[in-house]
C-alpha cells in the first residue's frame, strides 16, 4: 500500500510537470471510457424516464392551460360579437336621433308582458329621467309606441302592433292621411277606413302625421304591403309592415319635443 502510494505520487507529479504520460493517460482512457458509461447508464436512464413523464405531465398541464385560454377566447369572442352588434345598434340610434330636430333618451328594454294579448315592453328609464305617458318611442327605423305606464325606474310601452293602439299617420308620396291601427300581429298595421278610390299602393311609406298633438310629424310607422279592392265595398283592406323592429330592438329612442321640455312633466299613471 505504500509502494502503491508512493507510485501514485511520483506518477502525479510526472504527469503535472512534463508530457510523457499523455499518450498512456489517452489510452487509459479509451480502456475505461465504456466503463464508466455501464457504470452511469442506470442514473440516466432513471434520469431520462423521469424527463420522459416530467415532459409528459407538463405538456397535459400545458394543453389543458391551452383549453382553458381557448374557452376565453371564445367567449370574450362572443362578448366581442355582441358588444360590436351592440355597438352597431346605438350607432344607428345615433343617426336616428341626429336626424330629428327633438331632444332624445337612449333607453333599454328589460322586460316584455307575457300576455300574448297584450303587445307591452318595459324599459329602464321612468320619471327620475323625465319619461311621462304619452311619450312617443322609437327605435332606429321607426316608432315603436308610446309610453302607457311610468314609475322612478322604469315605464311600460304600448306597441304600435297592439290592437288598443291606433296612430295618424301620412303616405308620404300622396300625403292621404289615415289611421294606422295595430292588429294584434307583430309585424302587421291595419289601416282604418281607407276608401275604395284612395291614392295608396304597395310600398308608400307611412309616417306620423301630427294630428292628436301626440306623435310629432314625420316618424317612419309603417310600409304599405297589402292592397285589397272588395267589390261593393266601399273601403279597401290595407295593411302595412311597421318600419321598426317590435320583437327584436333593444336599444330605443324617448322622444322630447321642445315643447314638451317646456311643460310640466306629467306624473304617474296610465293613458285611457
Amino acid at each position: 500500500m505504500l509502494a502503491l502510494s508512493i507510485l501514485s505520487l511520483i506518477l502525479m507529479a510526472v504527469d503535472q510537470k512534463s508530457e510523457l504520460l499523455d499518450d498512456v493517460r489517452a489510452a487509459l482512457v479509451v480502456v475505461v471510457t465504456p466503463v464508466t458509461v455501464i457504470a452511469d447508464y442506470p442514473s440516466r436512464t432513471a434520469e431520462g424516464m423521469q424527463s420522459m413523464f416530467a415532459t409528459r405531465g407538463d405538456m397535459r398541464e400545458r394543453i389543458t392551460q391551452l383549453e382553458a385560454e381557448l374557452l376565453l377566447l371564445k367567449a370574450k369572442t362572443e362578448k366581442m360579437a355582441a358588444l360590436t352588434a351592440e355597438n352597431n345598434r346605438l350607432r344607428d340610434l345615433l343617426g336616428s336621433a341626429a336626424k330629428l330636430q327633438d331632444n332624445v333618451l337612449v333607453a333599454e328594454l328589460i322586460g316584455v308582458d307575457p300576455d300574448p294579448e297584450k303587445h307591452e315592453v318595459i324599459i329602464d328609464k321612468g320619471t327620475t329621467s323625465g319619461v311621462f305617458v304619452g311619450q312617443p318611442l322609437l327605435d332606429a327605423q321607426g316608432l315603436m309606441g308610446q309610453v302607457i305606464e311610468t314609475s322612478p325606474y322604469s315605464s311600460r310601452v304600448l306597441l304600435v302592433s297592439d290592437q288598443s293602439h291606433a296612430v295618424p299617420v301620412q303616405v308620404t308620396r300622396s300625403n292621404l292621411r289615415l289611421i294606422a291601427q295595430g292588429s294584434g300581429v307583430t309585424r302587421q298595421l291595419e289601416l282604418m277606413h281607407v276608401q275604395d278610390t284612395a291614392d295608396i299602393q304597395v310600398g308608400d311609406l307611412l309616417v306620423s302625421s301630427g294630428l292628436g298633438d301626440r306623435f310629432p310629424v314625420g316618424y317612419p310607422v309603417g310600409v304599405v304591403n297589402k292592397v285589397e279592392h272588395v267589390p261593393g265595398k266601399p273601403f279597401a283592406t290595407v295593411t302595412a309592415t311597421p318600419s321598426a323592429s317590435l320583437i327584436r330592438s333593444r336599444h330605443v329612442l324617448l322622444v322630447f319635443t321642445e315643447e314638451q321640455l317646456r311643460e310640466p312633466l306629467a306624473g304617474n299613471g296610465r293613458d285611457s
